[in-house]
């Protein structure tokens, strides 16, 4: 019989990679963020355990990003790899904003702005591709992802498809975008 508890000892509606595929990341608490990102335990504790002593011990999340990966180490259950786990997950998400806080959304004007955007994300193609553009409400690009990659000559997309990107990307309008591997307009 065990001693210690685990994630597996938890409901399943109530482990946190479930409530994150069922809820979204932002249902998450920080612990519950923690213990996905070190992913398990030890034999002695478990990994919601270790991640709630690291909040604890640092007291926040903005605590833990700022600890050195020596002072990390120094919680039971945190060596080196995993104290480099947490350092990447949170320099990730440093990089992240500050991509969103320096670079300005690119505003699309003109088919022309368009065109630049899309030439060398379909250049080359050997078979018909078929993307959503998502635009803010100045017409500033929020994303532009591929809905349906066809055959040579066609294309099949389905609305449900589009409307997915646009309704996720919180897009205030959208322009849809087609290849022609021909070469023909």
């Amino acid at each position: 019989m065990r001693d210690s508890f685990t994630v597996h000892d938890l409901p399943l509606s109530e482990r946190p990679r479930e409530r994150l595929f069922k809820l979204g990341s932002e249902a998450l608490s920080a612990q519950e963020v923690l213990a996905l990102i070190l992913g398990r335990g030890i034999k002695d504790e478990s990994v919601m355990v270790i991640s709630q002593k690291l909040l604890s011990r640092f007291g926040s999340l903005k605590g833990v990003a700022n600890a050195s990966l020596e002072e990390l180490t120094q919680t039971k259950g945190i060596g080196t790899a995993k104290a480099a786990q947490i350092k990447a997950a949170l320099e990730l998400s440093k990089r992240l904003e500050a991509d969103v806080n320096e670079k300005p959304k690119q505003m699309l004007k003109s088919p022309e702005d368009v065109a630049a955007v899309m030439r060398s994300k379909l250049k080359g193609k050997k078979k018909e591709h078929f993307w959503v553009i998502c635009l803010d409400t100045r017409n500033r690009l929020i994303n532009c992802k591929p809905v349906s990659i066809g055959s040579l000559d066609t294309s099949i997309v389905h609305p449900r498809e589009v409307f997915k990107e646009a309704v996720s990307s919180s897009a205030a309008s959208v322009i849809f975008v087609h290849n022609h591997p021909s070469g023909d307009p």
